[in-house]
C-alpha cells in the first residue's frame, strides 16, 4: 500500500507543477505581457543653433524628462501592444521658415506620428500651420501668442496661457500693494511675443487706471539699453517693465542699476527665473519680479504623472544639478504628458482619435490643470508671480501658493549700494610736449 501511495505521489506532484507553470504562461489562461510594437515617432523641430539655442536647450530638457517617463516600463501600451516613444529632434536654427521646413520633412519623409512644438512663438506658429495641414496633432509647449490659436486650427493645442495674460498678473498684484502704484514705463523688444506681452501690459494698465508715462520698443537682441532706460528714468515711473528675452533683461537691469532708476517695482517678462540672470547680476538682481506659468514651489495636486517635488527630484537626478528646472523645462514636460495621456485614454495611435482625446482632456498635473478650450489653448492655466529675494527665486503670488510675501516697494539703489562715484572729468587732449615760448 505504501508503495502505491508513493507511486501516485510521484505522478501527481510533477503534474501539479506542470499545471501551475502553465497557468502562469501566455496562452494558458494568464495575462500575457504586452507585445512590443513599432516606436511612436514624435517630431520636435528645435533650435539647436541660433538666437534661441539657450531657451531651446531648456525645452529639450523638458521633453527628455517626459521621454524617460513614457519609456520607463518599455513604452506606452495601446490595446495590449507596447510602443516605445522616440523623439526625433532636428535643428531649425531658430528660424521660423526653417522650423516649418523641418516639420514638413518630419511628417512626410520621416513619418512622425505626432509633433511637439519648438521653442519660440514665431517658430511655433510656423510649425502649427504645417501640423494642421497634415492633420497631425501638435502640442505647443513654448508658444503663447493668442494669434496662434485664432487661425481655426483643429490639431494644434497649447499648454500655456496666452502671452498677454502674464503682465496682467504682475500688475494685478502690484495694484494690491501699499503705496498703490500709479505710473508705468514700458520697454519692449520688437519680436512678436515680446510685443504681445507689452500690449497686454499696456492694455491692462490703462484699463485699471495706471498712467503709461513711457513706452518704447527696441530691436530684439539689443544689449545697449542705456539711452532708453535714461528716458524712462526721466519719467519717474512707479513700475518699470521690460518685455524681452534673457540677454535683453540682463542688459536692461544693468542700465537700471547704473542709472539709478528707482521704481517701486521692476519687472521682466523673461529672465529672473533663469539661473543666468542672478549669476550675471549678483545681489543687484534682488527684488525684480516676473510672471511664470509654473514654479517649483507650486504645490498642485496631480492625478497623473509626478508631483512637483518628484518632478524637481527627477530633474536633479537626470541632469546632475541642484538647480530647479526653469519653466520652459516644465512647459515641455507638460506637453509630453498631455500627449501621452491622450494616447492612453484613446487607446489609439490614429491622429484623429488622439486629436479628439486631446480636445476632451481635463487633468490635474504637476503643471496645474490642463484643459483645452475650443481654440486649443489651455485657458485654465494659472499664472504665478515670482520675485528674487536674497538671491533666491520665490513664488509671491497668488497668496494660496506663495512661498514668500512680495517685497514692495523695492528699496532704492542708493539705500542698497550707496551713491555711485562721480565719473572722472575728461582731460583736454595734449601733445605730450611742453609749450614753446616765442
Amino acid at each position: 500500500m505504501g508503495e502505491k501511495v508513493g507511486f501516485l505521489r510521484g505522478l501527481v506532484l510533477p503534474a501539479l507543477i506542470v499545471l501551475a507553470a502553465g497557468a502562469c504562461s501566455p496562452g494558458m489562461g494568464g495575462t500575457p505581457p504586452p507585445k512590443q510594437g513599432d516606436d511612436i515617432v514624435v517630431g520636435v523641430p528645435m533650435a539647436l543653433s541660433g538666437d534661441l539655442v539657450h531657451e531651446a536647450s531648456l525645452a529639450k530638457q523638458g521633453y527628455d524628462l517626459w521621454l524617460d517617463w513614457a519609456n520607463r516600463s518599455g513604452g506606452i501600451v495601446v490595446k495590449g501592444v507596447r510602443h516605445r516613444v522616440r523623439l526625433l529632434y532636428e535643428d531649425d536654427a531658430s528660424n521660423p521658415q526653417q522650423s516649418a521646413q523641418v516639420a514638413e520633412k518630419m511628417l512626410t519623409d520621416r513619418k512622425a506620428t505626432f509633433i511637439l512644438g519648438p521653442y519660440g512663438t514665431t517658430n511655433t506658429a510656423a510649425v502649427a500651420a504645417v501640423a494642421d495641414k497634415h492633420h497631425v496633432p501638435m502640442i505647443a509647449a513654448n508658444g503663447a501668442a493668442r494669434q496662434i490659436f485664432m487661425q481655426g486650427y483643429r490639431y494644434v493645442f497649447g499648454i500655456l496661457a496666452s502671452a498677454d495674460q502674464y503682465p496682467a498678473a504682475v500688475l494685478e498684484m502690484a495694484l494690491g500693494m501699499t503705496p498703490k502704484p500709479t505710473t508705468v514705463a514700458m520697454l519692449s523688444a520688437d519680436d512678436v511675443v515680446s510685443l504681445a506681452i507689452a500690449k497686454g501690459a499696456l492694455d491692462f494698465a490703462t484699463s485699471r487706471g495706471l498712467q503709461v508715462v513711457f513706452s518704447q520698443r527696441y530691436p530684439a537682441g539689443s544689449t545697449n539699453l542705456y539711452p532708453l532706460v535714461q528716458q524712462a528714468k526721466a519719467k519717474n515711473p512707479d513700475i518699470f517693465v521690460n518685455s524681452g528675452h534673457l540677454l535683453e533683461a540682463i542688459a536692461a537691469h544693468k542700465a537700471v542699476k547704473d542709472l539709478r532708476l528707482n521704481a517701486k517695482m521692476i519687472a521682466y517678462s523673461v529672465g529672473p527665473d533663469q539661473p543666468e540672470f542672478a549669476q550675471s547680476l549678483g545681489s543687484s538682481a534682488d527684488f525684480v519680479v516676473t510672471a511664470s506659468p509654473w514654479t517649483p514651489q507650486a504645490r498642485y495636486m496631480p492625478s497623473y504623472y509626478l508631483s512637483s517635488a518628484e518632478y524637481v527630484g527627477a530633474y536633479h537626478k537626470k541632469f546632475s544639478t541642484t538647480q530647479a528646472p526653469a519653466y520652459p523645462v516644465a512647459d515641455s514636460t507638460a506637453a509630453g504628458v498631455a500627449l501621452q495621456m491622450a494616447i492612453e485614454r484613446s487607446q489609439s495611435l490614429n491622429a484623429d482619435t488622439v486629436r479628439d482625446a486631446l480636445a476632451g482632456l481635463d487633468v490635474n498635473t504637476f503643471f496645474g490643470r490642463i484643459k483645452f478650450d475650443s481654440e486649443g489653448q489651455n485657458t485654465f492655466k494659472n499664472i504665478l508671480v515670482e520675485q528674487i529675494q536674497n538671491n533666491q527665486v520665490q513664488t509671491i503670488w497668488p497668496p494660496e501658493v506663495a512661498t514668500a510675501s512680495p517685497a514692495f516697494p523695492a528699496p532704492t539703489w542708493e539705500t542698497r549700494f550707496g551713491t555711485p562715484a562721480e565719473p572722472p572729468k575728461p582731460k583736454l587732449p595734449g601733445t605730450g610736449k611742453s609749450p614753446t615760448r616765442r
